[in-house]
């Protein structure tokens, strides 16, 4: 187990230093690897050598996941670490060949992620300054940092940890922009409209003090950074003070970025280097989403879309 593990913070250097993971990420690998390693400990309490380490091993140890309940996206992404961490001690000359090469990963049914419609966005964004204060229980400065959050994450399409660690050396207001450094730590340049603008100058003279280039733009009650688990949070609270059907997230607006800018004739590319995608084919997936809105959009508005429904069951 000593070399497995030694060879585990090989990897984690790796990750860190040349492949240049953001820290969320390599703790997710290396938690990963340390189940597997828990797990051999389990079955070869007398140690194994990483060479001796056979698909058959690997097999058992999906097994095990799979009895323990785990979800096939769970399993997946366990599977994914042991592929990277195997590749990686090929590369190094650790071993010859890498046994998890041909483990395949579970099938996942294809879902069409939550989106907004336009109104449902636009209510939700100004529902900090519409919902009453004393069923929120928000301050002044809450109310306006959650209106400028839901701003900036519809204006922008940010994922959670991009815009909780947003820092003022980041921002450029006077160009409406703001650089990110997203996965992968690949920088992008993401512009921002007048409405997200208004409401982010709004809180920021209300925020307090220290503003410092590294200083982190959007606080908790307590004067420290906002953290994911917060915004998910705050998203969630207006949208169950709205009774919305489903409870949105940070992700929601993400979706619904992208899918209403192509609504409205954004190019895929585009929308690619906004969400700072790496791969075309993970933004496709909204080109079936728009299609689905639109569709609805047509059958609720179009005189003739429900008519012709109705004599085709008349026919029947």
């Amino acid at each position: 187990m000593k070399r497995l593990r030694e060879l585990r913070g090989q990897f984690r250097f790796y990750l860190d230093d040349e492949k240049r993971f953001s820290p969320h990420t390599v703790k997710n690998y290396i938690s990963d690897i340390d189940q597997f390693i828990e797990f051999t400990g389990r079955i070869f309490p007398q140690g194994i050598e990483i060479q001796a380490i056979d698909v058959t091993a690997l097999r058992g140890y999906l097994g095990f996941l799979h009895s323990r309940g785990l979800n096939k996206r769970s399993v997946m992404r366990k599977l994914a670490s042991l592929k990277s961490f195997f590749r990686f001690l090929v590369r190094e000359g650790h071993l010859s060949r890498n046994p998890a090469k041909i483990l395949h990963s579970p099938r996942l049914a294809k879902t069409i992620p939550r989106v907004m419609s336009e109104e449902e966005a636009g209510i939700l964004i100004e529902s900090p300054g519409t919902v009453p204060r004393k069923e929120t229980k928000n301050s002044p400065v809450a109310s306006a940092r959650d209106l400028a959050l839901l701003e900036m994450l519809y204006a922008t399409g940010l994922r959670a940890s991009e815009i909780v660690s947003l820092r003022f050396e980041n921002l450029f207001t006077a160009d409406g922009i703001i650089r990110i450094l997203g996965k992968g730590r690949k920088e992008r340049i993401v512009p921002f409209g007048v409405s997200a603008g208004k409401a982010l100058s709004s809180y920021l003279s209300v925020r307090g003090e220290g503003r410092k280039p590294a200083d982190f733009i959007f606080l908790n009650l307590k004067g420290g950074p906002l953290t994911s688990r917060s915004l998910q949070r705050i998203v969630e609270k207006y949208g169950k003070e709205l009774f919305m059907e489903k409870d949105p997230s940070p992700h929601t607006f993400r979706h619904s970025f992208a899918t209403h800018l192509l609504s409205r004739g954004a190019d895929l590319r585009t929308i690619q280097e906004l969400l700072g995608h790496q791969s075309l084919s993970t933004t496709q997936k909204y080109t079936h989403i728009a299609a689905a809105e639109l569709k609805k959009i047509y059958d609720s508005a179009h005189p003739r879309a429900k008519k012709q429904a109705h004599r085709e069951k008349d026919d029947e």
